[in-house]
């Protein structure tokens, strides 16, 4: 048998032994934490503030409430009322890493005029909070631990940035990293409108 076959089939047996490894030993989901519980982990993260008792426009978002660390909830099928970014994030996310501390300088900067939300997507919350706390980041931030918003624009990858209009609807959707403030500020005025 030659050097490459034995190779490979080598690599086989690895990932069959692999694939049997899984965190979970029940297709059940893990829970998800309710706001109390995320409110008691350790992040400096502010509460999602309230939002209009409006529908938002028609948008791909899923019509869910989610959690938020510091508080309160995010309903994306509300109508924000305001200009509004929401990044998606994660802790296993090696250019969230990056990106999150010029999202917070955005979130500094755009004060009454923009506002600023995380969505913490496909992670443990525990992993989240402690990345929230290592990044120094306190703009509000609420959990999908499932990725609905990912799976609803279409998105397997972080992060991304949704520009929200004050109706709810889309403005723009950035895929990937945003490499500077002036930048976020650029695309802000784009498609929301609104120079910082």
């Amino acid at each position: 048998m030659s050097r490459a076959l034995r190779a490979a089939g080598a690599l086989l047996v690895l990932f069959a032994l692999l694939a049997g490894c899984t965190s979970a030993e029940s297709d059940e989901p893990a829970p998800t934490p309710a706001s109390s519980d995320l409110e008691s982990l350790d992040a400096d993260l502010q509460p999602c503030p309230e939002q209009p008792d409006q529908p938002a426009a028609d948008s791909d978002l899923p019509a869910t409430v989610f959690d938020c660390f510091g508080g309160g909830t995010l309903d994306l099928s509300r109508a924000p009322g305001v200009p509004t970014v929401v990044n998606l994030w994660a802790s296993w996310c090696g250019p969230c890493r990056e990106e999150l501390p010029l999202v917070q300088q955005l979130a500094d900067a755009g004060g009454e005029r923009v506002r600023v939300l995380g969505v913490a997507s496909l992670d443990g919350a525990s992993q989240t909070a402690s990345f929230a706390k290592d990044a120094a980041i306190s703009f509000p931030s609420a959990f999908d631990g499932e990725g609905e918003v990912m799976a609803a624009i279409g998105v397997n990858t972080l992060p991304h940035t949704i520009f929200l209009a004050a109706d709810g609807s889309i403005a723009y959707v950035q895929v990937g990293q945003v490499q500077s403030l002036a930048e976020f500020e650029q695309l802000v005025a784009d498609h929301l409108g609104v120079q910082l």
